[in-house]
């Protein structure tokens, strides 16, 4: 692969205040922190990932979590310059910042911003208190407004998130819900479809009968309603779960789903860097002793096959609303797109209506969306 491709670098920072009881991801609940070690550890596994990909431009860095608004500004801005240290910034670099909307959190704002942080991701999850309860998450709706009024005060680029399709929910409290969240006037929406994930409190609720979720039939209503009524805003999804206005689409996020090139750093990180699959230490405090032993946080880096590196591309180019391009998925996967693919099937499924396939490349169409892992089943060798 060529180094004319810019790369992204992504900042794990696993902390949280409370675990919701939906998440699987790597957070962890901390009495305290170590602030300058963990500053310290972050800058020496930036500058080992940095070694290996030398020479290149930086098109966005992403603070994720956990809860990243918890890291102190000054470490932030201490990643931001390093990070610009290492790489070349494009003149327009993406710098996201995920934050939840607690007044302790919406309070830093403007530490993030002077630090470098010029698009934030809220955390609202719901408009509905009694919803937002369920959700274990500790802020209410008043809070999570507040936030957004600071956020849009201070940051020229805001999203939020918020599940919907959630126990109890039908068609008009989220259409309700999500004509509200227009109103707000961002330019950038992820919508995530509640999804019961193993391991989790919801999990267990769910096999003993204790959370029920909506049908079939409703939740594929939903997630049509908010295809339809977020296009009709002009925030339409470029990708299954994200709605943008045109131009305002996740940088950072594009690079994933386009199979780019990302330096993943802290604790449980992933990264992809010319075809070499790295995983930072799951646990904070593994990480941060393998920082401290031996320069960096790594539990693995593995070359990916060609195949492994297909279906990778396959399984996250299908998610995108321009889909597969050819010439892009030749350059990162190592294989021609017809050659991963099942002609007959792809054929097929054209003719259904759920796939387009064009001199362009391969996508789903509107209606082949919900049923995007089905439709890769059946298209990849």
């Amino acid at each position: 692969m060529t180094h004319s491709t810019p790369v992204a670098l992504y900042v794990h920072w696993p902390f949280c205040v409370t675990k919701c009881p939906y998440c699987d991801f790597n957070s962890h609940v901390r009495e305290s922190v170590d602030q300058a070690a963990w500053q310290a550890a972050l800058l020496a596994d930036l500058a080992f990932e940095a070694a290996r990909l030398p020479g290149r431009r930086l098109a966005s860095i992403f603070f994720g979590g956990g809860t990243p608004s918890l890291m102190p500004p000054a470490t932030v801005a201490a990643v931001i310059e390093a990070a610009c240290q290492h790489w070349t910034p494009e003149p327009d670099l993406e710098i996201t910042l995920e934050a939840n909307p607690s007044s302790v959190e919406a309070g830093r704002f403007a530490g993030f911003a002077s630090a470098g942080v010029n698009r934030l991701s809220l955390g609202v999850q719901a408009l509905d208190d009694a919803a937002l309860k369920l959700l274990g998450r500790p802020h209410d709706v008043a809070a999570a407004l507040a936030a957004l009024d600071v956020a849009q005060a201070t940051f020229n680029r805001v999203s939020f998130d918020l599940i919907y399709d959630r126990p109890g929910m039908t068609r008009q409290s989220w259409e309700a819900e999500l004509s509200r969240a227009l109103g707000f006037g961002t330019t950038h929406l992820s919508l995530y479809q509640l999804t019961i994930e193993p391991g989790t409190r919801f999990a267990a609720l769910h096999t003993r009968g204790q959370l029920v979720m909506p049908d079939e039939d409703t939740s594929a209503d939903l997630f049509a309603m908010t295809q339809a009524i977020t296009a009709a805003a002009g925030v339409p999804a470029y990708e299954i779960s994200n709605h943008a206005a045109p131009g305002m689409e996740s940088r950072h996020n594009l690079t994933y789903w386009r199979y780019g090139d990302y330096a993943g750093i802290g604790p449980g990180a992933h990264g992809r860097r010319e075809g070499v699959a790295t995983l930072r230490r799951k646990k904070p405090e593994h990480w941060l002793a393998g920082v401290n032993d031996s320069g960096h946080g790594m539990e693995s880096e593995t070359l990916l096959t060609v195949p492994e590196r297909t279906t990778e591309a396959l399984v996250m180019g299908l998610r995108l609303a321009e889909g597969l391009d050819s010439a892009r998925f030749a350059a990162h996967a190592g294989t021609a797109l017809a050659d991963a693919l099942k002609p007959d099937a792809v054929a097929r499924l054209v003719e259904q209506g759920l796939l387009i396939s064009d001199a362009r490349g391969l996508r789903l169409t509107p209606a082949g969306w919900p049923l995007a892992n089905a439709v890769l089943a059946e298209i990849a060798r």
